[in-house]
């Protein structure tokens, strides 16, 4: 049953037996001696007690006595072309990123930036996730992997692809993760290109941002005003497509939310408007808006020391305010009820791909949440939040079988999630699913937080 990346694939039906259910409900509500059973189709046929269930010869068995079965893990902002090591502020110049862009536009740029990005996307299904959300792509490299997986030619995670951001000229992410425009105009037109490429999601930089801030003040600093970010939102939404938009500010988050964006990437301090607005968005494609808040990348960069995280002073001193105010409307957001969703911004200086159970650790231990909230948050909560939960996110019959079996029951323990034994997605079983750990950066990581 081994599927391996490259090969079309055929599903073999089976039954993960005798194990315990996470359900990965807020109340982290768990179901024993349960029998999932899977289908030539890769979704969930039958799930029932294991003493009841009648399941025929041809299927595969898996014993998963003292184990746990739960649903893939989904993370909501990833970041395709880096590995988690630390970022060159250097090359974060916009004549740095000029160069680069070049080079990486050329076909054997393209050709490295989509094998990184293959090899970072096998990773992440490695590490437990089952579906993702690209935010800020080189060039079309995860549309290209999507259909790919799609067609089953390639093993990998369920993936809505942003493709670049859309920017203002110079602005966050320009030009090597972002296509650029000034007005409504040019900005809808971005959004029609990216679109014309098949990306099924869209991200905005509402704000300035840490990593290629050049000046005090910048990172945070908006950017693209809301007549521009509504004509984006206007363009996707025409195409049942959810947007995303970086905002580190108070004022950047009102902006991109009166704009009638779909996520907000980040955060900081929300008041009482804000959090309503969230809540009650006129303009969202759903009637609200969700608060993505990348925990593992704020805290990364004001836990460690500059000279193991490589930032600059600037920098330095902008990610203790951002990150201040991301923690601060982290926990506002959910002592209010807003959707607060897990995204890691894998990818940026000292996030890895294989780490998005630490983003729930970290929701758990800085903004108020319980275990199983964590849990629910990166499982049901985000599949909602993404517009894919008829498909995935919940151990149902007729979903997508994305499942982990477990060492332990991830909505009391959530480092159980560092290890899964089994990682299926839609269908398709990864047996020992290890990953190469990054030791220089797991290891202050783990002291640190």
């Amino acid at each position: 049953m081994m599927m391996l990346p490259g090969r079309t694939s055929k599903i073999e039906p089976f039954a993960i037996d005798h194990a315990t259910i996470g359900t990965g409900d807020v109340d982290g509500t768990t179901l024993s001696d349960m029998s999932v059973v899977v289908n030539e189709t890769g979704r969930i046929e039958t799930i029932a007690p294991s003493d009841t269930i009648g399941i025929p010869a041809h299927y595969h068995r898996i014993d998963a006595t003292g184990k746990y079965v739960a649903p893939g893990l989904i993370n909501a902002h990833v970041h395709l072309f880096s590995d988690g090591r630390p970022l060159d502020p250097d090359r974060a110049t916009p004549r740095a990123q000029k160069r680069l862009k070049s080079l990486l536009s050329t076909p054997g740029g393209r050709a490295v930036a989509t094998s990184k990005a293959r090899t970072n996307l096998t990773t992440l299904l490695r590490s437990g996730v089952t579906t993702v959300r690209t935010l800020g792509d080189i060039g079309y490299e995860a549309v290209a992997l999507r259909r790919k997986v799609e067609s089953g030619a390639l093993l990998g995670p369920r993936i809505l692809a942003s493709g670049p951001m859309l920017a203002v000229p110079e602005g966050h992410g320009a030009p090597l993760v972002a296509l650029t425009g000034e007005g409504p105009d040019e900005s809808r037109r971005n959004a029609e290109t990216n679109i014309d490429h098949g990306v099924n999601v869209l991200k905005i930089a509402a704000t300035g941002g840490i990593t290629d801030a050049q000046e005090p003040g910048e990172a945070g600093r908006p950017q693209m005003d809301v007549a521009s970010m509504r004509a984006i939102c206007d363009v996707a939404h025409a195409d049942d497509m959810i947007v995303a938009a970086h905002a580190q500010s108070p004022e950047g988050v009102r902006a991109a939310l009166e704009a009638g964006v779909d996520t907000i990437e980040h955060g900081a301090h929300l008041n009482e408007e804000t959090l309503e607005l969230f809540a009650d968005n006129p303009h969202a494609l759903r009637g609200y808006s969700a608060l993505i808040p990348t925990m593992s990348a704020g805290l990364a960069l004001t836990a460690l020391p500059q000279e193991l995280t490589g930032i600059n002073d600037i920098q330095a001193a902008s990610a203790k305010e951002i990150t201040d105010g991301m923690i601060a409307g982290a926990r506002n957001a959910h002592m209010h009820g807003v959707k607060v969703g897990v995204g890691t911004d894998s990818g940026m200086t000292f996030v890895t791909q294989y780490s998005t159970w630490r983003e729930l650790y970290l929701l758990a231990h800085y903004a108020g949440f319980s275990a199983a909230e964590a849990f629910h948050a990166a499982t049901q909560g985000n599949a909602e939040i993404l517009g894919i939960s008829r498909e995935t996110g919940s151990i149902t019959v007729g979903k997508s079988a994305d499942l982990l079996v477990l060492d332990d029951d991830p909505a009391r323990d959530l480092r159980t999630l560092a290890s899964p034994k089994l990682v299926v997605t839609a269908g398709r079983p990864v047996w020992r699913p290890h990953v190469r750990h990054i030791e220089s950066i797991d290891a202050p990581l783990d002291t640190k937080l």
